[in-house]
């Protein structure tokens, strides 16, 4: 980890509709641009491998996964994070052995794989019908020790669950990010989301005393489209970047991660907690 306490911090939102090999490149050239720019660890959106297959149910897209020391997409940022010095949370589709995943690898600044994490959340719905292709995460979740900061990854429909955030911070992680893929509902066209969505993580980011970082796709993918409103807020749930819909942008923003330490502590919300009480919640 980094002597410094500040970390620089990037979320890219961009449309994913072409190739495994066009995505790739797209979204490598924006995590240069975001280099360039200072950030240190830099947020693609979830799956950015291709389009969001999830839409539907068919066979054929399982022909899509890899296990995790051959994918592509994973072969692909290994190099640049090595290259620009900087880390980068990577969303994927994993084959292991006959179970399918929908996983992110964490990888530092020197190239590292520092770890996986299997997405905890699986949902299913008109749209978003990933309980078809994955299978929920046995990774538990998972923080990290970057070169710059302690962070924690949860994976789109994680992002919803306060015990998701809660549990990442009591493991120590300073910051939050959520890779995301989320937009219109097939059988709701009258219902956005965008905002509740943001502010779920904004109370995540209260209640933990966390800064947050959420990016998402956008683009029309065979009727479904993507919002965006990909954000960075603070730990006091403060947007302070945000991506309009359908904008290509790269949000930045820099973090001093001893304030952010200082404001938990202040605030009592780890002081105060009432472990005991709370047995309920592991009840099913």
């Amino acid at each position: 980890m980094s002597a410094s306490s500040t970390i620089k911090v990037a979320s890219l939102q961009l449309a994913l509709g072409g190739s495994l090999q066009d995505n790739v490149r797209r979204v490598s050239d924006m995590i240069r641009q975001a280099a360039g720019a200072g950030a240190q660890v830099i947020l693609p959106p979830e799956l950015f491998q291709g389009p969001y297959f999830c839409r539907e149910e068919k066979e054929e897209f399982f022909s899509q996964a890899w296990p995790l020391g051959e994918h592509p997409a994973l072969e692909a940022m290994i190099p640049l994070a090595r290259e620009l010095e900087v880390a980068i949370p990577v969303s994927l589709f994993e084959r292991d052995g006959q179970a399918y995943y929908n996983s992110l690898a964490m990888v530092d600044a020197g190239g590292e794989v520092l770890g996986l994490y299997r997405k905890s959340h699986i949902p299913d719905g008109p749209g978003y019908e990933e309980k078809f292709y994955f299978r929920q995460g046995n990774t538990g979740f998972k923080v990290w020790d970057t070169r710059f900061g302690r962070i924690g990854v949860g994976v789109c429909w994680d992002q919803w669950f306060p015990e998701c955030a809660r549990a990442m911070v009591l493991m120590g992680a300073d910051i939050l990010f959520y890779p995301t893929a989320i937009g219109s509902e097939p059988e709701e066209p009258d219902l956005d989301t965008s905002a509740m969505w943001q502010r779920v993580m904004q109370g995540h980011a209260v209640a933990n005393v966390a800064p947050i970082v959420a990016a998402n796709r956008i683009g029309d993918e065979g009727g479904q489209v993507f919002y965006g409103h990909s954000f960075i807020c603070d730990g006091y749930g403060e947007i302070l970047e945000e991506a309009g819909p359908g904008e290509e942008k790269i949000l930045l923003r820099e973090f001093d991660l001893n304030r952010v330490r200082l404001n938990r502590a202040t605030m009592g919300f780890f002081r105060d907690r009432r472990p005991e009480l709370y047995g309920k919640l592991t009840e099913s």
